[in-house]
């Protein structure tokens, strides 16, 4: 059986356009260059997607509605992380080579197009 990987991947800045909080309510969310084709095809590759964002947990609602308004597939959501930088921590079974954690950087706004994916995303 195949394994499947897990994405935790951010909105705001990677895949919609970055807006400050006090904006979300009174514009409307812009979907950047190839999320939704590579959000699409993670999904029904059956991998998970846990989107993150730092936005507070009132605006739960509103968010979903933006990922809904752009049909954008996901698995989880995770509300109000810390806006510092963010670490993935995973760890490696001896006796299967290869990385298990993986940080990929990507420049606000430029969305998941402008990015070159390891082996299997």
């Amino acid at each position: 059986m195949e394994k499947k990987n897990t994405i935790f991947c951010d909105i705001d800045g990677t895949l919609f356009k970055y807006r400050k909080f006090e904006t979300y309510e009174t514009s409307e969310p812009e979907l950047l260059s190839g999320v939704k084709e590579k959000l699409d095809q993670w999904y029904t590759s059956g991998h998970m997607i846990i989107l993150t964002t730092a936005r507070p947990e009132w605006l739960r609602d509103h968010t979903v509605k933006e990922l809904k308004l752009h049909d954008l597939p996901w698995s989880r959501l995770i509300m109000e992380i810390e806006r510092g930088p963010r670490f993935l921590i995973n760890d490696m079974d001896p006796s299967k080579p290869g990385t298990r954690a993986t940080g990929i950087d990507l420049e606000r706004n430029k969305g998941l197009r402008s990015v070159e994916w390891p082996e299997g995303m």
